[in-house]
């Protein structure tokens, strides 16, 4: 048996499964303890949709397995990642569970931290807490709000939530049995997410609980979270302790299209008004910057910048397809016609070097790409990367060189090998720290190389 009574009912399965007292309990709890806090729907029940019901809070709460260290059922999910267009309840969502962690979980001296980038971030979700409670007849008679310090007290049981923004870090002595995480997108880097996922080793039932909309860096901390839990969300034995919910419109779909909205907006029609969409969507179609910004916070689609001159559907038309080995590539466009291009770096940044071949694979053209580093260069980047350089290094994307400058000796060779292998008519150059190079290049490949001014 799963071992927890709940409203004096106990589950009797056994195995990994659903117990379905505990997503009871959980369900009962948003909706018969906590109500709404805004508009029109402030001081109501706070009945959950059914995505919310159904998709979110019954498997998050109720999946169990069994424990061997504990000898008893647990909750399988540690970590709970949900991923929603702006404007779908994420922030009512997690002020649920914040309150459940703190008082339904029947757990003694609860920790329930609320995370952000900073303080005004991380209250977003303790306001909706704490209004929650002041109107709940239950949980205003249990719960008592600090509102100057932002926690939120049961004495009862010894627990406590907490804001705590990121850079509170070096503060932190703590021991969560629940971390809500509030657009993570915002995060720098992933040193608050490790410091406090680490924290809860101790925990019987911890969770951490993250809810973003989707960004605009794909070198981001929650870049990589998104993609590694695309890969759960198709695989969920690779990290069964994971609760994956993503609502991201593709990147082939129609943004145009309503019928395709409600994919990352499961609100629409409910709490969520079409006819704004619709709005913000007329002005984005005819404006690449609105639309990157419609993608983004209403599609939840990862962009690549902040803003675009180009409208991304005109972009993804253009693109093509990767070769997983650089060299065969090579190989194949061997002896046909192809321009160049240098980008010299000295120390912390890439250098780089284009072959754009115009008759390439399959009547397209074609490029071949070659990157170089210094050691210090790797070190430097990996730091603001999440270790991406020395990834893109191991797989053979970016040539290592030593010491702390890049080895020109080693950029010239490869060039030099490039252009014997390709009919080069001519290299441009970025007019930075190119000079020397060029007079190398002229000796011993093709002497058309013509400068190109950073303007």
């Amino acid at each position: 048996m799963c071992g927890r009574t709940f409203d004096g009912r106990t589950c009797r399965k056994r195995g990994e499964h659903l117990c379905v007292p505990r997503a009871d309990h959980a369900q009962a709890f948003a909706e018969e303890i906590c109500v709404h806090t805004k508009d029109r729907w402030a001081r109501r029940p706070f009945i959950l949709a059914p995505w919310q019901r159904d998709e979110v809070v019954r498997p998050l709460f109720g999946e169990v397995r069994w424990d061997d260290e504990a000898g008893c059922y647990v909750r399988r999910f540690r970590i709970a990642w949900i991923e929603l267009a702006r404007k779908n309840g994420k922030s009512e969502l997690l002020a649920f569970v914040a309150l459940y962690l703190l008082v339904g979980d029947s757990v003694e001296s609860a920790e329930v931290y609320g995370c952000a980038r900073d303080t005004d971030q991380a209250r977003l979700v303790f306001n909706v807490a704490a209004r929650m409670v002041r109107l709940s007849p239950v949980l205003s008679r249990r719960l008592r709000v600090i509102e100057h310090s932002a926690r939120i007290v049961d004495e009862r049981t010894n627990s406590v939530y907490v804001v705590v923004p990121s850079d509170a870090l070096g503060n932190l002595g703590s021991n969560p049995s629940c971390v809500i995480f509030d657009e993570v997108l915002t995060q720098p880097n992933g040193d608050f997410w490790n410091a406090m996922r680490t924290g809860m080793g101790t925990r019987l039932e911890p969770l951490l609980i993250a809810a973003t909309t989707a960004g605009n860096d794909p070198a981001s901390f929650a870049k990589a979270e998104h993609d590694e839990c695309v890969k759960i969300a198709e695989n969920p034995a690779r990290a069964p302790h994971r609760f994956v919910y993503l609502r991201n419109l593709p990147e082939d779909a129609d943004p145009w299209d309503e019928a395709n909205w409600h994919l990352s907006n499961p609100a629409l029609g409910d709490f969520l008004s079409l006819a704004a969409l619709r709005e913000e969507a007329l002005e984005a179609r005819n404006d690449p910057a609105r639309e990157n910004v419609f993608r983004q916070f209403r599609l939840n689609q990862w962009v690549s910048q902040s803003s675009r001159w180009m409208p991304m559907h005109l972009y993804t038309a253009c693109t093509g397809s990767t070769r997983e080995n650089p060299e065969d590539l090579r190989r194949e466009l061997a002896g046909r016609v192809a321009w160049g291009g240098l980008d010299l770096a000295a120390r912390l940044d890439l250098t780089a070097w284009c072959l754009i071949v115009p008759d390439g694979i399959d009547g397209h053209p074609s490029a071949l790409w070659r990157f170089w580093l210094p050691e210090a260069g790797v070190q430097f980047l990996d730091e603001r990367t999440e270790g991406r350089v020395s990834r893109w290094a191991a797989a053979g994307w970016i040539t290592v060189t030593e010491g702390e400058v890049i080895d020109y000796d080693r950029v010239e060779a490869d060039i030099v090998a490039d252009t014997a292998l390709l009919r080069v008519a001519d290299i441009s150059y970025d007019e930075w720290s190119g000079e020397p190079v060029r007079q190398r290049l002229e000796k011993v490949t093709v002497d058309k190389i013509y400068p190109v001014a950073q303007t």
